[in-house]
């Protein structure tokens, strides 16, 4: 397995404040620590991201479970690429449970990718890139297709419009690979997400299928480039064969209430 860095102290945290960074203004987040888990948030009120001190690789917020899901439908890619940095609990469990795929991962507010040590997101190397820059302008001319898209891109205001619009949703479908899978965030209690949730639906053909996440504040959008979304056609002990038994134990539970959620899907 992958070493990981020795965590340093943080003090408890401070108010988030814009800052300009490369001639735009990027909200600056701040991190708790209380001894037992580091979290990343941009307001009191929402939590971005949770870390486990003592075993940084875990996910710890539910609805990053539900995103792994997509491993039901893509049980082996080769690549991904993740809009959406955060503390990286997703980026590094990829990394760590998938050393054969390459990740890149897009974000934009250069004050999160400088936290990245703190939450012990590995370093860029042949397989693992985070980038700085606008996730929707990738999507939009990406330089190969891709197994999995995972886009999971909020700010301080919650989830920015360039990242739920048709013409990016659209330049998802067209980023993927053949048989390709797109996991996307997003807040179930939204106004906006009917409308965010019809447009993935039109940019897929409708071969899509909404998971909320165990707490019901998130709601994970799974849509596939390839075989209608069946059930019938995922195999749970595969979707798990690759990874260590921690995380077997960890997502099998998640990933047999998502095949149950969807199992009323009818197969076409």
């Amino acid at each position: 397995m992958t070493p990981w860095p020795t965590l340093p102290d943080l003090p408890p945290g401070m108010s988030a404040t814009p800052e300009r960074a490369h001639g735009q203004d990027f909200t600056k987040p701040y991190v708790h620590d209380d001894g037992q888990a580091r979290s990343l948030h941009f307001t009191k009120g929402e939590l971005q991201s949770r870390m486990n001190r003592h075993s940084p690789w875990q996910l710890e917020v539910d609805y990053t479970l539900t995103m792994m899901g997509f491993l039901l439908l893509q049980p082996a890619p080769a690549s991904i690429a993740m809009v959406g940095l955060g503390g990286g609990s997703l980026a590094k469990f990829c990394y760590r449970q998938l050393p054969e795929c390459r990740m890149t991962v897009l974000e934009n507010n250069p004050h999160v990718i400088a936290l990245r040590r703190d939450f012990c997101v590995p370093d860029n190397d042949a397989r693992f890139q985070v980038m700085e820059g606008d996730g929707a302008v990738f999507m939009a001319s990406p330089a190969a297709g891709f197994d999995v898209l995972l886009i999971d891109g909020f700010d301080h205001e919650g989830q920015p419009a360039a990242l739920c619009s048709q013409p990016f949703y659209d330049d998802c479908f067209a980023a993927l690979n053949p048989g390709g899978v797109l996991a996307v965030n997003l807040h179930y209690d939204d106004s906006n997400y009917p409308v965010w949730a019809e447009r993935i639906l039109r940019s897929f053909g409708g071969n899509a299928v909404e998971v909320p996440a165990p707490e019901k504040s998130n709601c994970i959008i799974f849509a596939s480039r390839g075989a209608p979304i069946s059930p019938r056609r995922i195999r749970l002990h595969a979707s798990l064969a690759r990874l260590d038994g921690e995380a077997r134990a960890q997502l099998k539970p998640e990933f047999a209430r998502i095949v149950w959620t969807m199992k009323d899907l009818d197969e076409t």
